[in-house]
């Protein structure tokens, strides 16, 4: 089967790093922390007291009206809002759109939890008879965010959200990659959304040991590869990508940022939460994006890689990016993103891939922060784009996502030729 090529043509965020694509870009390319204090709750009894918080977010100001935010949890809203400015940035919101063949694939790991807590605690501490909002089953379930964004622009075809933790935007834009290249739509509206910045999520990353409580530190306590690592710092947003069938973009006139190569998925079958300690379903996951893409190693010139900070994941991943690129592992750019922009659980994946899109368009590869004591375990002599962004050609960019349960997920972009 000949598969369709498929290319991106309109991408919004809101993360840490900035309300806007344009901010996000700078502060990027600036290595600028998205850590601060963390203002949603107070934080007395819990070990870890900060997180990469998104700063002044207006909904208003992407097309959302009051009487809509009061019906949404904060990560639909994150959603909707990244959506409304990948739509008008990819033209898709004008006339002569079949709207048949439009369809909205969107990645969450733990949707409306703040919702739910919310209900939870008023509830028990409200009386006797069950007192819950009308909205809470709508603001909670991960799958409304693809919903609402379906209902608000009329587009009705495949519309689904994918949920395997970390990795959950990375696995929704593998299927709206395989939706286009099989004909099945010409457009999908592909990405995550995340809000994770709450007391259940905090206490038990916390008490699964994940997160870092340098608090005394906390702007770059997110520092993988670093010997003092001791954790991921949580993160909050939403990415969205258009995806769109390249005959049909070009038809249209769209603008086209880079071309979707390609994808792989795998599992560690491992443990629940710590990687396979040489990296297998790693290395499976990239090899098999490779052949997917029909591309060789030695064409790689960047990888995102998941990198969170955590002393086990960033030594598993960096040996099975040694020992699959071999000799051309120490001509790649390597970075981890989330040192800037906190891990934003299901929605990480697809904010590193404009972080790879971006790479890809401006020639600057994003900075990996907050490095200062070499790990014995871990081998410098590859390009790990520590501390500073460094300008060279990137034509193909590798996304790697990783999510508790052993989820593996790699899209690679290249620049359209």
């Amino acid at each position: 089967m000949q598969f369709k090529r498929v290319v991106v043509t309109g991408i919004g965020t809101i993360n840490p790093l900035g309300n806007n694509i344009q901010d996000f870009f700078d502060n990027l390319d600036a290595g600028k922390s998205g850590a601060s204090l963390i203002t949603r709750f107070d934080t007395t009894l819990f070990k870890t007291k900060f997180a990469c918080e998104i700063k002044d977010f207006d909904p208003e100001k992407h097309g959302l009206d009051k009487k809509e935010v009061r019906r949404m949890d904060l990560f639909s809203q994150y959603a909707l809002a990244a959506a409304n400015d990948a739509i008008i940035d990819s033209s898709l919101d004008s006339e002569g759109i079949d709207k048949d063949r439009v369809g909205v694939i969107l990645g969450s790991g733990i949707g409306g939890i703040q919702s739910l807590y919310q209900e939870v605690v008023d509830y028990c501490d409200g009386g006797k008879t069950p007192r819950f909002s009308p909205f809470l089953i709508t603001k909670m379930i991960p799958d409304i965010a693809p919903g609402l964004i379906s209902i608000k622009y009329g587009f009705t075809g495949p519309n689904f959200a994918t949920v395997s933790a970390c990795a959950s935007s990375s696995h929704a834009m593998c299927d709206a990659l395989n939706y286009i290249r099989m004909g099945k739509a010409d457009v999908i509206v592909t990405g995550g959304s995340e809000a994770g910045i709450t007391v259940p999520s905090i206490g038990g990353f916390n008490a699964a040991q994940a997160l870092s409580t340098n608090n005394e530190e906390y702007e770059s306590a997110s520092r993988p590869f670093d010997k003092t690592r001791d954790g991921f710092v949580m993160g909050e947003g939403a990415a969205v990508l258009v995806f769109e069938e390249y005959e049909h973009a070009v038809a249209r006139g769209a603008k086209i940022y880079c071309e979707v190569a390609g994808y792989g998925m795998s599992a560690d079958a491992h443990h629940i939460t710590a990687p396979h300690p040489e990296g297998m379903g790693a290395i499976n996951v990239m090899k098999f994006a490779l052949q997917d893409a029909g591309l060789t190693k030695e064409d790689v010139d960047y990888i995102n890689v998941h990198g969170t900070a955590t002393p086990l994941g960033d030594i598993a991943e960096l040996k099975a990016v040694a020992q699959l690129f071999g000799e051309h592992s120490y001509k790649l750019n390597i970075s981890s993103t989330k040192s800037m922009t906190g891990h934003l659980l299901g929605a990480a994946g697809a904010v590193e891939a404009l972080a790879c899109l971006h790479a890809i368009c401006s020639g600057t590869v994003p900075p990996t922060i907050n490095f200062k004591n070499e790990d014995p375990d871990i081998d410098y002599k590859l390009n790990l784009t520590l501390n500073k962004s460094q300008k060279r050609e990137v034509n193909v960019a590798m996304n790697n996502t990783f999510g508790f349960g052993g989820h593996n997920s790699c899209v690679i972009f290249k620049k359209i030729k």
